[in-house]
């Protein structure tokens, strides 16, 4: 991390040529992980990112330079090429910070970086080995444990001067099953912002089990039949459609250059009116939570849409000057080399007013998408298809034979609308969300929910 002295120097070196702000973002991450391959270790890698980020705006306009040399003189070189390119004036800067210590929401107790390797191993292998003994059609396990070490310093020309550190841990087990003739797959993959404790909330050779059980569930089911229907989501990662079909189109990297299907309706009913969508950036050891964004301002909980209206959209210091609206401590980026946009951290529909065994027994003939998978969105549009990873028939309202190969296609403004059931079962599912600054943890969530009418691909 940098020291006081210097990073004033800095910062006036990027305001020197007429910019009326400058931030500088440090970063010292260490990335480690665990591959197992049938239950033999097949890598084990430990890399550490180090780095220096640093921006000027001017109104608007931003100027954004990174460098890996952390040398006073290629700090000051960085700076210097970020105030060429905003302008060619020329004025002495004077830059006084003062420390702020934000408060730590997220204690860790085991600190991967510290624990034994064969400690960790053993982990991923109980995880593997229940997959693996699960069933005897299961051929094939694959196993990741993941843990990130993120620490970060930042400062900016208002005189903040800050700092974070930040641990998450995850276990991803991946099963195949086969009958001989073809292969299907399932896939469990908690994680925290925690050490290696989340293994007393999520045992390994649970998570094992769970992959396992998709896969063989998939194994044994028929091709989805295609057409319009009505849909139960259930709680979870069933949340990646509120996600991507809607939380995108309320980041300020849409909402503020007039790309998103959400602008101008801040006030207007934009859902049914049992839906209430929140970003919550604080809470205690979720997978998407952090103390301070990547501007260094506090997170927060941010009601996006309450019982069906549009109240607010997830800003970022750009953002912010452009919309003349306040920042929502959402600004992030995967890393250093990424200028920071608004970006989700944890979204999710809160719980509503209908049970969830009414759903089910609602649905005379329907899909049941127990778990969901991968997908794209347009945000301009809302246009999207997310494929569903575990999947059944309803018929007068009980839950039949499982199905594969289902896709849902739709737009985000029209689900908000066709959404007409919320259960009481909210939960998250996590996952790395990817836009114009990288990579980046978010949580994903939402109780059981029924659409009304959705397009559904299948055979």
């Amino acid at each position: 991390m940098l020291e006081k002295k210097l990073t004033e120097e800095i910062l006036g070196v990027a305001l020197s040529t007429g910019a009326d702000f400058a931030e500088i973002y440090c970063e010292l991450t260490r990335n480690g992980g665990i591959r197992l391959l049938d239950g033999k270790i097949d890598s084990i890698s430990d890399n550490t990112v180090s780095g220096v980020g640093i921006r000027a705006f001017l109104g608007t306009r931003t100027v954004y330079g990174s460098t890996s040399d952390i040398s006073r003189e290629g700090l000051l070189r960085c700076a210097a090429s970020v105030a060429a390119a905003m302008g060619d004036g020329k004025e002495e800067r004077s830059i006084k910070l003062t420390e702020r210590i934000f408060p730590n929401i997220h204690p860790v107790k085991i600190v991967p970086s510290a624990a034994d390797m064969k400690f960790k191993t053993d982990l991923l292998r109980e995880g593997c080995a229940a997959a693996k003994d699960y069933d005897e059609k299961i051929v094939q396990v694959i196993g990741n444990l993941i843990t990130v070490d993120h620490t970060i310093q930042i400062a900016n020309s208002d005189g903040l001067f800050t700092s974070d550190r930040h641990i998450r841990t995850r276990m991803a087990i991946a099963a195949t099953a086969s009958d001989g003739h073809e292969n299907q797959t399932g896939f469990s993959g908690p994680g925290r912002g925690m050490g290696l404790e989340v293994f007393d909330l999520f045992p390994p050779r649970e998570i094992g089990k769970e992959a396992a059980r998709i896969a063989m569930v998939n194994l044994s089911a028929g091709y989805c039949p295609a057409g319009e229907m009505t849909v139960a989501i259930e709680n979870g990662f069933g949340g990646v459609i509120f996600h991507e079909a809607c939380g995108h189109s309320l980041e300020a990297t849409s909402v503020g250059t007039g790309t998103s299907q959400m602008c101008g309706k801040l006030g207007q009913k934009v859902a049914n009116e049992k839906v209430t969508a929140v970003d919550d950036g604080t809470i205690p050891g979720a997978w998407g939570s952090v103390n301070i964004d990547d501007e260094g301002h506090p997170t927060q909980r941010n009601v996006l849409i309450e019982n069906g209206v549009l109240k607010n959209y997830m800003i970022d210091r750009l953002g912010s000057r452009r919309m003349g609206m306040p920042m929502t401590g959402n600004s992030r980026r995967q890393d250093y080399g990424f200028e920071p946009t608004s970006r989700m951290t944890n979204t999710f529909i809160e719980n509503g007013p209908d049970k969830n065994e009414d759903i089910i027994a609602s649905i005379e003939y329907g899909l049941y998408a127990r778990s969901m998978g991968g997908g794209s969105v347009n945000p301009l549009t809302g246009a999207f298809n997310f494929s569903v990873s575990e999947g059944y028939i309803v018929r007068n309202g009980k839950i039949c034979e499982p199905v594969r190969g289902a896709t849902l296609i739709g737009t985000g403004t029209q689900i908000l609308q066709d959404i007409d059931m919320v259960g009481q079962n909210c939960a998250t599912g996590q996952g790395m969300c990817g836009s114009s600054s990288g990579s980046v943890p978010t949580d994903v969530g939402q109780p059981l929910i029924r659409v009304s009418k959705i397009t559904v691909g299948g055979r």
